[in-house]
């Protein structure tokens, strides 16, 4: 578990800052930074503010770095997927909430929320094309290459299996195995 100090440390190697520049940017002494970093001292108030003013970041991504495994919210995670079936889009929008706020404070979700996040907007993409194409086809009496019984069928299949893959994957979580379950065709979010 990575410590204040540590982090502080790898954020300012990270803007290639001396620890001298450090303390003249965030005017701070030079020995107290050194004693944050080597977890002797740990900032608080205001020195903390004025680190992380320099270092241009937010006082919450110092003190909750430290990642903690849950995987019980990975479960939730991967079911929030379901409100998809309540809300248009409810499938992307409530998995895009709970990986962006807490990304950087459990640990698996990044990893996870970005495979489940890609596969529901492929299969929003793909299941809104077939929609469109047999709607069209309805309206415009042409059968487009495919008719729309095979249309509704595709659909339903394609639901059942976005239905059914959260469920099992949720079970192989809880059971303690936890990778990237879905298949990864098209990345929109890297």
């Amino acid at each position: 578990m990575e410590t204040i100090g540590t982090k502080i440390t790898q954020l300012r190697k990270q803007k290639a800052l001396s620890q001298e520049n450090l303390a003249e940017l965030s005017k701070v002494n030079v020995r107290t930074i050194q004693r944050i970093e080597n977890n002797e001292t740990t900032p608080r108030g205001a020195t903390l503010k004025l680190i992380c003013d320099a270092l241009e970041v937010t006082p919450d991504e110092i003190v909750n770095f430290e990642k903690f495994q849950d995987n019980t919210f990975l479960i939730w995670l991967h079911l929030s997927v379901m409100l998809g079936y309540v809300l248009p889009l409810g499938n992307i929008i409530l998995p895009l909430i709970l990986w962006l706020s807490n990304k950087n404070k459990i640990d698996y979700v990044n990893e996870q929320g970005k495979n489940i996040l890609n596969f529901q907007i492929l299969y929003s993409v793909f299941t809104f094309t077939v929609m469109f194409i047999g709607i069209f086809g309805k309206i415009t009496h042409k059968s487009l290459y495919v008719n729309f019984e095979t249309i509704v069928v595709i659909l339903f299949v394609c639901g059942m299996i976005n239905f059914f893959l959260p469920i099992i994957n949720a079970v192989r979580i809880s059971k303690g195995t936890v990778k990237n379950f879905y298949p990864t065709i098209i990345r929109f979010i890297r």
